[in-house]
């Protein structure tokens, strides 16, 4: 049986990728109240202060079951949310199959329960950062922990290049999202800057509103990254507020309350300064390792496909999207490797992706020709190395590069 926290992260999780929108706080209720078998007037004895009960029946209630209904294409009502949800769960996860990277997982479960934790998942794209991200929050949420995902794809491109504008639009966005409304007039004066704003905001008003230990996850924050007009106070921002919950004050006990999750691509490095990390020197850093050997015999294992794992491996190494695609496309074995590195194969939107990404920097190019020309590691300029790594298109062996795996070098052999 799916558990009511559970349910409630799916929904939010639905109703934002259908809407925008996350629940408010008394969506949240009534759903709650919802699941648990609750008539309207027991739920109204978990909010009389906030809303008479009429106004739960007629307006918070049937908005709430059209959010649900329009984000799972399904009817979702009051009487059938349980066997909606769990059925509805149960679809979701038939074709996913999450494998743990020891020690990885426990490491992120034991950091969340810190006070002011602050986790940073990083890796190159597809490797599996926000399915990561959502094991961590399911181990908060059964610690009784509040949590929030927060997606920067959301954000308009004119909010991005204006550091007011997005500062402003970021905590009335998660004010909203916990159900709390916007309030930015009362704690927001121009002659204080955007960050110490945001600062106050968050610890006057809305972390004043949250008693449990709240966990934020903040997902694709490297769009933040690349724009540089606001990235570097974004990222000052969360230094300092990790910073002030280490404080023995009050202030600091508020702060401790505050969990955050920062997820980002590596890729984004590829503009960047070489010497500079975006958010550098706090948190728990997690680097996203690819699977090995036995972590893949595994998923093979759960799928049942009686596949030869080493040549699996020997086409696309051990990383998790590249497999999972190998898996889910039901192809004999033979076909998929004989068809996979040219542009009719399944990973043709992949490779292109990164043909892309190389055509932009042909300085780059030029180097990873070299890597996937040669029989053995290459040297490789340290700057070039970095990008290259980053990308997510080769392993460093020292200061020498390999190819990541023999999919790309069959790929770009012919385009470079």
């Amino acid at each position: 049986m799916m558990d009511v926290e559970s349910a409630i992260a799916l929904a939010d999780e639905l109703i934002l990728k259908s809407s925008g929108k996350s629940m408010n706080d008394l969506q949240r209720i009534v759903f709650r109240g919802a699941w648990q078998g609750k008539s309207f007037t027991e739920i109204h004895q978990d909010c009389r202060d906030r809303c008479g009960l009429d106004h739960l029946m007629r307006n918070v209630g049937p908005e709430l079951w059209k959010l649900l209904s329009e984000a799972t294409g399904k009817k979702v009502t009051k009487n059938h949310l349980q066997g909606a949800f769990s059925k509805l769960r149960s679809e979701s996860v038939s074709d996913q199959v999450y494998i743990d990277r020891f020690p990885v997982e426990q490491d992120c479960y034991a950091e969340i329960l810190r006070p002011g934790a602050l986790i940073r998942i990083r890796a190159a794209q597809d490797m599996g950062k926000t399915w990561l991200m959502e094991q961590v929050l399911s181990h908060a949420r059964q610690n009784s922990y509040r949590t929030q995902v927060f997606n920067f794809e959301l954000c308009d491109s004119t909010v991005l290049t204006d550091l007011n504008k997005f500062s402003q639009w970021f905590c009335a966005s998660i004010a909203h999202a916990v159900g709390l409304p916007n309030r930015l007039a009362d704690y927001w004066v121009d002659i204080f800057g955007c960050n110490y704003n945001s600062t106050l905001y968050f610890e006057n008003y809305l972390l004043q509103q949250i008693e449990t230990p709240f966990v934020l996850a903040l997902d694709k924050v490297d769009i933040v990254f690349e724009h540089s007009a606001i990235a570097t106070d974004f990222c000052a921002l969360l230094r300092g507020w990790n910073q002030r919950a280490m404080q023995g004050d009050e202030t600091g006990a508020i702060w401790k309350k505050l969990r955050l999750i920062i997820v980002h691509s590596t890729e984004v490095y590829g503009n960047l300064d070489i010497n500079h990390s975006p958010i550098g020197g706090v948190g728990l850093i997690v680097k996203l390792p690819e699977f090995n050997r036995d972590q893949v015999q595994e998923l093979l294992n759960r799928y049942q496909l009686d596949w030869n794992v080493d040549r699996l491996m020997n086409l696309v190494g051990g990383h998790p999207y590249l497999i999972q695609q190998a898996i889910k496309q039901k192809l004999p074995f033979d076909e998929l490797l004989q068809s996979a590195p040219t542009e009719s194969g399944i990973y043709s939107d992949h490779l292109r992706r990164h043909w892309t990404q190389l055509q932009q920097r042909m300085d780059i190019a030029i180097a990873f020709k070299q890597v996937i020309c040669s029989s053995k590691p290459v040297a490789l300029d340290p700057f070039q190395a970095f990008k290259l790594e980053s990308m997510g298109l080769v392993h460093l062996q020292g200061n020498a590069a390999i190819p990541r795996c023999e999919l790309y070098r069959l790929y770009f052999v012919d385009r470079l």
